[in-house]
């Protein structure tokens, strides 16, 4: 299809944007503002803002047309399939946003008197009960904000009772190659020095590998289950009888949760600790960097080490405990995080979980692996899967199909934004080579499923073919914006827009 020009810029009615700076007219408002009373005291010490601060003068109309216009521009769970791996983009349910909205939940201040606050303890309350009882872990902190923080969290607790123990000696952890980067680095921040597990063929943790590596000095393992490559790990009973006769931890990154929720308790894997992202699992999906929960399940030995604040029952009703004096004996390291946790996604996860039901939570995760593993069988005579056998949540790809035609996983990718759909995550887990990496989730038709298989066969086609490389390396064609440098971007970007700039 021949690429067209137009006089104005605009391709229809998709009409071209610029920056929000570059409609701004001095002098334009969409509001008329008294004139402020002038201030002969200086209250800022001399810090008074000597120039304009910068900001576009706008019309309404224009603030209206310029945000509407980039909302049509953009790409979302509700206009299309967005199968990145690792990161579950379902469909959010709208009774959650509508729940999340309630007045007498929305308008709620933290310093509020708590005997005024019930229901909202309530609603945290309810839902810790719950992820207590689908992991079968005795306790949990809610108050960690994503994935990342809560194993931080789960990190200290581990941290916490070792050194409550005498054993501060303990100051290694284990972390399989495969695992999210978040691992290492949450291990490193807790002042932890970090050993790296290899990955067998079968793209799961070299057990003998781990056994070589435990000692007295290791506090914790880390490991993601199902991992990073989309595999169940099999020998899970192992690794943890082994870890715990080492006198170590198993911290099990929960990121993939949302594969086995309502048919595996963590519990019986031997998991001592384990994050929750509430943002992928139960509802909230974390598209545009927020917002995000991140729970963290613990073992009986670790409860008492749990973070404040936590909500417990007394003949008042329910209590935010707050101060380690009134704890109850149990022995906190601290808090991570300011008031009481990241309340509205506490909101849309319970709405979410009362929703489904348990039977429903069941459900929810089997169509999610029946789904990964559609696209495994559809897809897995074109692209290469990574590993032999069935997958979980998502399915795995290496560019092995792609060899000798000159095309990259990256303009593979970048060829499907042409045909409608997100591409799928590139170049990830690290451990395999151009990585493409694709969760369907639960949400998702057999027909939506059949339309994004047909055309990822007709892309995989057309680069064998060969001769198609400069036309993949070409897209995307039909964006409001072509491919970037994304190297140049990289190492030099524009983050200040100045009057008189094309950037």
């Amino acid at each position: 299809m021949a690429e067209t020009t137009t006089f104005s810029g605009n391709r229809a009615l998709q009409i071209e944007e610029p920056l929000i700076f570059e409609l701004g007219s001095a002098g334009r408002v969409g509001v008329d503002v008294a004139d402020a009373p002038p201030v002969d005291e200086d209250r800022l010490s001399g810090l008074r803002r000597k120039a304009p601060i910068g900001l576009p003068d706008l019309s309404e109309p224009q603030v209206v047309r310029h945000y509407t216009r980039l909302s049509q521009k953009n790409y979302g769970i509700d206009t299309g399939f967005y199968p990145l791996g690792s990161c579950t983009m379902k469909h959010n349910p709208r009774l959650s946003e509508k729940m999340a909205r309630l007045p007498g939940l929305v308008d709620l201040h933290p310093f509020q008197p708590q005997k005024t606050v019930q229901g909202a303890l309530e609603v945290i309350d309810t839902l810790a009960h719950w992820l207590k009882g689908l992991t079968g872990m005795p306790a949990v902190a809610m108050s960690p904000a994503a994935g990342a923080h809560g194993e931080w969290c789960g990190l200290m607790a581990i941290r916490a009772y070792h050194d409550d123990h005498g054993e501060n000696h303990r100051r290694r952890v284990l972390v399989p190659e495969s695992a999210h980067g978040t691992n290492p680095a949450s291990a490193a921040m807790c002042g932890y020095s970090v050993d790296p597990v290899p990955a067998t063929d079968r793209g799961r943790v070299d057990v003998a590998a781990l056994k070589a590596k435990l000692g007295p000095d290791v506090a914790c393992i880390m490991v993601t289950n199902p991992n990073t490559c989309g595999l169940f790990e099999d020998e899970i009973l192992e690794i943890a009888e082994a870890t715990h006769a080492a006198g170590a931890f198993f911290y099990c990154d929960g990121a993939n949760y949302n594969a086995i929720v309502g048919r595996v308790k963590v519990a019986d894997l031997g998991v001592d600790a384990m994050h929750i992202n509430l943002h992928k699992t139960f509802s909230t999906p974390h598209g545009g960097g927020g917002p995000g929960a991140g729970p963290t399940v613990l073992s009986e030995k670790l409860a008492p080490y749990a973070p404040l604040p936590f909500v417990v029952h007394d003949g008042d009703g329910l209590r935010m405990v707050e101060h380690p004096e009134s704890s109850g004996g149990a022995k906190p390291f601290g808090r991570v995080k300011g008031y009481h946790g990241q309340f509205g996604v506490f909101i849309r996860a319970l709405a979410y979980i009362l929703s489904m039901g348990s039977d429903g939570l069941r459900q929810a995760s089997s169509d999610a692996v029946l789904n990964a593993n559609y696209l495994l069988a559809r897809l897995g005579g074109t692209l290469t899967p990574s590993f032999e056998g069935p997958c979980m949540h998502e399915a795995l790809f290496d560019d092995r199909f792609l060899k000798d035609s000159g095309v990259t996983t990256l303009d593979f990718a970048k060829a499907l934004i042409d045909e409608g759909f997100h591409p799928m995550t590139m170049y990830f887990p690290l451990v395999v080579h151009g990585a493409l990496l694709m969760e369907p989730t639960e949400t998702e038709s057999k027909e939506t499923l059949d339309g994004y298989v047909e055309v990822v066969k007709a892309l995989a086609a057309k680069a064998a073919a060969g001769g198609a490389a400069d036309e993949f390396k070409a897209a995307p064609k039909y964006t409001p914006r072509r491919r970037l440098d994304e190297t140049q971007a990289a190492r030099s970007p524009v983050l200040r827009w100045k009057p008189g700039s094309n950037a």
